[in-house]
C-alpha cells in the first residue's frame, strides 16, 4: 500500500509538473479524457443551469398522462458531436425549437466555469446547428501553430486565436486591412509574420516605411518596390494607380463578353483572367500612415493631399486589380487631415494591438464592433503581441501572432528572394540589394593600443 500511494503522488507530481511546464502536452496526454468526461456527466445538469433547455413538448406530458409514467423534464440541446482538439473540445449542438444561438452565446462564461475549461466561444454553423469551441488552457500564453495550416493563394495563417483555430489573412474575402497599435504593442511582429507568410506566394510586395526604412528595408530581398521617406511614397502610389489603369484595360481586352461564353467565365477581376495573363498580385505594406498625411509646409500639404488621394483610389478600385492594402499606424482619426475617414471606410480587415486611449480604440472598431472597443484597450502591457480581429460583420476575435524574430523574417525573405517578381511599373522603385556580408561589420573602429 505504501508503494502504491507513492506511485499515486508521483503520477499527481508529474502531472501537476506538466500542466505547468507543457500544458499542451498535459492536455493531450492526460486533460482531455478527464475534460470529456466531465462535460458529458454535467452536461445535462449544466444545460438546465444555465437556462439551456426547453419545457417537453405536449405530446410527451399527454402520453406521460396516459401510461401513468413520470412527467419528463426539460430537454437540453442535443449532442450532434463532440471533438477533442489539440487545444480543447469541439461541442456540437442542435438546438430545440424556440432556443436561439444567441442564448448559447449569452451563457459561454457560465458554460466555461461549469465544466472547468479555460475558455468557451460559440458560433452558428446554420439554422438550428451551434459549435462550441472550448479551450482547455491559455493557448495564447505560449503560441504554437498546428503542423497543417491552409496555404490557398492569398490566404496567409499570422496568428492564432484564443479558441485554438488558426486567425488567416484572406485578402480575396478582405482585400484591405488596417493594424493600430501603440508602440511596443507588437504590432512589428504582427506585419513580419504577414510578410513571411506572404513571401512563398506568388505576389508582389510593395513596402513604405518612411522611418527610413529600418522596418521594412532589412525584408526587402522579397520586396518588388520600396520607399523611405514621403516624396518617394507619393511617386510610388502614383505608379500604382497608373498600374491598376493599366490592369483594368487587360481585363477589358480579356472579358470575352459573347453569347457563347458562361456567365462564370466573363472576366471582372484578375482572378477570372486565364492564369497565363494574370497579372502578378500587389500587397501594399504601409508601416506608419501618420508619416504620410502630417506636413508643416504648403509644400508638403499638397503632397500629403496627392499620396491621401493615390491611397483612397487604390482602397476604392484596386480590389479588381488585384492591388491589396495593409496600412499600419498607431492613430487613423479624423486629425490626420481630409480623406483619412474615407479611407479608413474602405479598410474592411481590422486589427488592434494594445492602444494608449479609448479613442483609438473606437478608430478601429467604433463603426463595425462596438463590444471590440472593450476588449482592445484591456489589453495589458505585459502581452505584447495581443490584439483584436474583427471586420465589417460585427465578429471580433483576440488573437496573438506567434513571436518571429527579424533575423527570422529575413532569412525567410532571402530564401524565397527568387519569387520577387518584376513589375514593369514599379521597376524604378526596386530596392538595390547588396550580398550578405560574410562576418559582421564593426560599427565602430578600435583605437590600437599604444606602446
Amino acid at each position: 500500500m505504501t508503494w502504491f500511494m507513492v506511485a499515486v503522488v508521483a503520477v499527481a507530481v508529474a502531472a501537476g509538473l506538466l500542466r505547468w511546464r507543457r500544458p499542451a502536452w498535459y492536455w493531450l496526454s492526460i486533460g482531455v479524457t478527464f475534460a470529456t468526461v466531465r462535460v458529458l456527466v454535467r452536461y445535462a445538469s449544466v444545460m438546465d443551469a444555465c437556462g439551456l433547455t426547453v419545457p417537453p413538448a405536449r405530446w410527451r406530458l399527454a402520453l406521460a398522462r396516459m401510461t401513468d409514467r413520470e412527467v419528463p423534464g426539460p430537454r437540453p440541446p442535443r449532442i450532434l458531436r463532440l471533438r477533442p482538439t489539440r487545444t480543447g473540445l469541439v461541442l456540437r449542438l442542435k438546438l430545440r425549437p424556440g432556443q436561439d444561438a444567441f442564448d448559447v452565446a449569452a451563457t459561454t462564461d457560465r458554460l466555461r466555469h461549469s465544466f472547468g475549461l479555460y475558455g468557451v466561444t460559440s458560433r452558428e454553423v446554420r439554422s438550428g446547428v451551434v459549435e462550441v469551441r472550448m479551450t482547455g488552457y491559455d493557448v495564447l500564453k505560449r503560441v504554437q501553430m498546428p503542423a497543417r495550416l491552409d496555404t490557398r493563394p492569398m490566404r496567409i495563417p499570422v496568428a492564432l486565436r484564443e479558441d485554438g483555430s488558426v486567425h488567416y489573412r484572406d485578402y480575396r474575402a478582405v482585400p484591405h486591412g488596417l493594424t493600430l497599435g501603440a508602440t511596443e504593442s507588437g504590432k512589428s511582429v504582427y506585419q513580419r509574420n504577414l510578410v513571411a507568410g506572404l513571401a512563398p506566394h506568388h505576389v508582389a510586395l510593395v513596402g513604405i516605411d518612411c522611418k527610413q526604412g529600418v522596418e521594412l528595408s532589412p525584408l526587402a530581398r522579397r520586396f518588388s518596390a520600396l520607399a523611405d521617406n514621403p516624396d518617394a511614397a507619393l511617386e510610388l502610389l502614383e505608379a500604382l494607380v497608373t498600374h491598376m489603369e493599366e490592369v483594368y484595360q487587360l481585363i477589358r481586352a480579356e472579358q470575352r463578353i459573347s453569347v457563347a461564353v458562361p456567365d462564370a467565365e466573363i472576366a471582372a477581376d484578375v482572378w477570372d483572367l486565364p492564369e497565363d495573363v494574370r497579372p502578378v498580385p500587389v500587397v501594399v505594406l504601409v508601416d506608419e500612415v501618420a508619416e504620410l498625411a502630417l506636413y508643416a509646409t504648403k509644400d508638403e500639404e499638397k503632397r500629403r493631399d496627392r499620396i491621401i488621394t493615390a491611397l483612397v483610389r487604390l482602397a476604392q478600385l484596386g480590389r479588381a486589380a488585384g492591388i491589396y492594402l495593409e496600412i499600419c499606424g498607431q492613430r487613423f482619426g479624423s486629425e490626420l487631415g481630409k480623406g483619412i475617414t474615407m479611407l479608413r471606410a474602405q479598410l474592411t480587415g481590422r486589427t488592434a494591438h494594445r492602444v494608449n486611449d479609448e479613442t483609438s480604440a473606437n478608430m478601429a472598431f467604433g463603426d463595425i464592433a462596438p463590444d471590440a472597443v472593450l476588449a482592445a484597450i484591456q489589453i495589458p502591457a505585459e502581452t505584447r503581441g495581443l490584439a483584436i480581429a474583427g471586420d465589417s460583420t460585427g465578429g471580433w476575435h483576440r488573437i496573438r501572432a506567434p513571436h518571429t524574430s527579424l533575423r527570422e523574417a529575413v532569412n525567410i525573405c532571402n530564401k524565397h528572394a527568387h519569387r520577387t517578381p518584376d513589375v514593369p511599373a514599379l521597376a524604378a522603385f526596386r530596392p538595390a540589394t547588396a550580398a550578405v556580408p560574410s562576418a559582421r561589420v564593426r560599427l565602430s573602429k578600435t583605437a590600437p593600443a599604444s606602446a
